[in-house]
């Protein structure tokens, strides 16, 4: 993700994001009707949110149910340019979140695996083995309680 300002939203844009957030599926007359919009001014404000990059409208799954038994959080120490290393993890498929933190790791990732074959071996091979990497911790998921993606606008 490219380092950006926000962009100042308006109160129809916020509110079409929280639309949105409810449900992704919403068409753009019901939210139109909503927010007091046509639907043609919606999509054209759905458009535009989505090519800047404001949002992503995505289908979010249960990791478990599509056959990805095995979800852990690594927490990574590392010399050097962190920027440079987050983009190498960011190049590795089972990697879907990458941030830099502040604190006892540099760089916190996520994975998705099939299982503890595969986080073993994404572990050993495709993180351990990069050359800014000094340590790891990984926190293995025993139970994922909570996940949402409905934080609002301000």
């Amino acid at each position: 993700m490219p380092d950006q300002s926000p962009i100042a939203l308006d109160d129809v844009s916020k509110a079409i994001i929280e639309q949105l957030q409810e449900d992704g599926r919403r068409s753009y007359a019901a939210i139109g009707k909503a927010v007091g919009l046509s639907e043609a001014a919606v999509r054209q404000r759905v458009q535009r949110l989505t090519d800047s990059g404001v949002m992503q409208i995505v289908a979010v799954t249960d990791p478990v149910q599509v056959g990805f038994k095995r979800q852990a959080m690594i927490g990574i120490k590392c010399t050097g340019d962190s920027h440079t290393l987050a983009e190498q993890l960011s190049a590795i498929d089972a990697i879907d979140y990458v941030v830099l933190t502040a604190g006892s790791f540099d760089i916190v990732v996520e994975v998705v695996c099939e299982d503890d074959e595969q986080l073993l071996r994404i572990l050993n091979k495709q993180i351990r083995s990069l050359d800014a990497v000094t340590s790891t911790e990984t926190l293995v998921y025993l139970k994922l309680v909570k996940q949402q993606y409905n934080w609002g606008t301000r």
